[in-house]
């Protein structure tokens, strides 16, 4: 069950859209085809205060669940179909990668599938970005690595011009690897396709490393982000505890949510301080992240601070500057926390050793865990089936355990953030031993 604050949250359509007709029977011989009457639920409350007491207003919504049909869309032997990985890098690219290939060949035999190389750039004829033949040998061992064998880049791009290139290399179906960002250019090439009347299919597929992705729970990449954080937050343990008044400082990615800091700080159970965007916090004043950090270290003579990059941003001076894809460059919180804790410590003529490890490429950048391949392999094969079927404008996601299909719209309405009042950030708080609130009373 998720909570929602405003009626803009609750989807009011979740109806996927098809290209047309499916009327060519399936030529998956083995499994069963989901029944199109099926759906999943997703319990949805909205808790409201009035004269003092809770009420809840539960709403029911059903997604599509996700799956091969009866029917497909498109024949099979003709079809061709292309890839696309857009945004930062994520664990798991090279998995749904592959196992949109395999799918397609050895399922339904489609005879191309073409991979575009550097993101949403790769469709723009100036940048001269060749395409990539997809085929089950070149893909067959892309998973044992990191990274995207297609390459990635920010930015937006025209969907004029990717429905150009679409359409001059005959492609039925695009399977867009991305964030939000890339959701939303995959919503525009969806509005184009249909200006124009074409039959081209366009399948997300949710990446985001922060995990911040609406109704994808998770998102693909998460679990491998959290168990390499952990790998850095349990170093900066050893190292605070083998020296005098040792202090480790992990940053860890979450631009605007704190969920890799969270749950990498959960299966240490070694953390004693973890900020996020979620919860704004002091530096100075009786309550403030200093004063917490004085009482630890003179009761246990270290600590360990793991803090997400979006965290503290009111504290430090704005950047001022955007990126490609028109995100806020953050400013460096890390840093200002190292300069303010050694120079309080020195003040009372205290010298601690502080180790600072930022391991934000390095989990980025490394191979899906077991976990991970699993999952991703599940989003692609499932994306293969939505898109056969003819269904365009939806993102694959999974919930209550089952793979379910969610309009893109839906997806981009806003991003998922921990909740400072939920039961999840209680046991964060728990496990390090942290205050509720590390803010002064303004």
């Amino acid at each position: 069950m998720i909570s929602y604050q405003d009626e803009s949250f609750i989807p009011k359509d979740t109806t996927i859209s098809v290209v047309g007709e499916a009327k060519i029977k399936n030529p998956i011989k083995f499994g069963r085809f989901v029944d199109e009457e099926d759906a999943v639920l997703v319990s949805i409350t909205r808790r409201e205060i009035e004269k003092g007491n809770r009420k809840k207003q539960p709403k029911r919504v059903y997604f599509e669940p996700a799956g091969p049909r009866g029917k497909v869309y498109y024949d099979t032997s003709k079809t061709k179909c292309a890839v696309v990985t857009c945004g930062g890098l994520c664990p798991g690219l090279n998995d749904v990668i592959r196992a949109i290939v395999m799918t397609a060949h050895h399922e339904y035999k489609v005879p191309s599938v073409l991979g575009i190389q550097y993101g949403l750039a790769g469709f723009a004829p100036e940048h001269g970005y060749d395409v990539i033949e997809l085929t089950p040998d070149f893909v067959s061992r892309i998973h044992e690595f990191g990274g995207t064998v297609l390459g990635s880049s920010r930015g937006p791009q025209d969907p004029e011009v990717i429905v150009d290139a679409l359409e001059r290399m005959n492609v039925s179906i695009l399977f867009m690897i991305g964030g939000d960002g890339t959701m939303r250019a995959a919503s525009k090439v969806v509005a184009e396709i249909a200006r124009r009347k074409l039959t081209i299919s366009v399948v997300g597929l949710p990446k985001t490393i922060d995990n911040d992705i609406n109704f994808a729970s998770p998102s693909f990449g998460f679990d491998t982000s959290v168990e390499t954080a952990a790998m850095a937050i349990k170093g900066a343990h050893v190292e605070a505890t083998g020296a005098p008044w040792g202090i480790g400082l992990v940053k860890v990615m979450g631009r605007d949510a704190g969920y890799i800091a969270a749950q990498s700080s959960l299966s240490c159970q070694e953390v004693n301080f973890v900020l996020i965007p979620e919860s704004p916090f002091d530096i100075h004043g009786e309550n403030g992240l200093l004063a917490a950090l004085d009482k630890r270290m003179k009761k246990r003579g270290n600590a360990v601070i793991v803090v997400a990059e979006g965290a503290g941003q009111d504290l430090v001076q704005a950047s001022g500057e955007t990126d490609a894809s028109g995100n806020v460059k953050l400013s460096d919180i890390a840093t200002l926390l190292k300069k303010e804790i050694l120079a309080h410590f020195r003040a009372q003529d205290i010298e601690p050793t502080l180790k600072y490890i930022d391991p934000s490429y390095i989990i980025r950048s490394v191979p899906a865990n077991a976990n991970d391949r699993i999952y991703c392999s599940f989003l692609g094969i499932n994306a293969v089936h939505a898109g056969m079927s003819g269904r365009t404008g939806l993102v694959i996601s999974r919930w209550n355990g089952r793979y379910v299909h969610i309009p893109m719209e839906v997806v981009t309405k806003g991003k998922k953030r921990i909740s400072t009042n939920s039961n999840y950030w209680r046991a964060v708080l728990e496990s390090t031993g942290q205050p509720g609130s590390m803010e002064n009373e303004k």
